[in-house]
């Protein structure tokens, strides 16, 4: 069954760091990115920039709107992804304690299912 792992952190927790230290965590995500592929349980694994270079899209009447970030209302972000195949909701949420983003943020653990579920 496919798992999304959602890496959900603080929109200025990046500011806070060093070039150094954000590349020191970024290497650690990208090896248990390995780990996880050699285990046969990884189909993909992106981390996405920051809010500051993102773009909200809505339709009212017709009419697309656009928003910029960064927005002032958000506590949370969402920072990147592991989308898993795992047998079930336990081994998801086993791998999710493995990830060393729960170190310092939140991972949260979706199923892959339809909106009508």
């Amino acid at each position: 069954m496919p798992y999304l792992l959602l890496i959900v952190e603080s929109p200025d927790q990046r500011n806070h760091r060093t070039v150094e230290d954000g590349r020191a965590l970024y290497d650690a995500m990208s090896r248990f990115a390995e780990d996880l592929k050699a285990r046969g349980v990884l189909r993909a694994v992106e981390s996405l920039a920051s809010t500051e270079q993102a773009v909200r899209v809505q339709v009212r009447e017709g009419e697309p709107r656009f928003v910029d970030g960064p927005f002032a209302e958000a506590k949370e972000m969402i920072g990147g992804f592991y989308l898993l195949d795992c047998e079930s909701l336990d081994e998801a949420v086993a791998i999710a304690a493995e990830c060393p983003a729960a170190h310092w943020c939140t991972v949260e653990v979706r199923k892959i299912a339809p909106c009508y579920e």
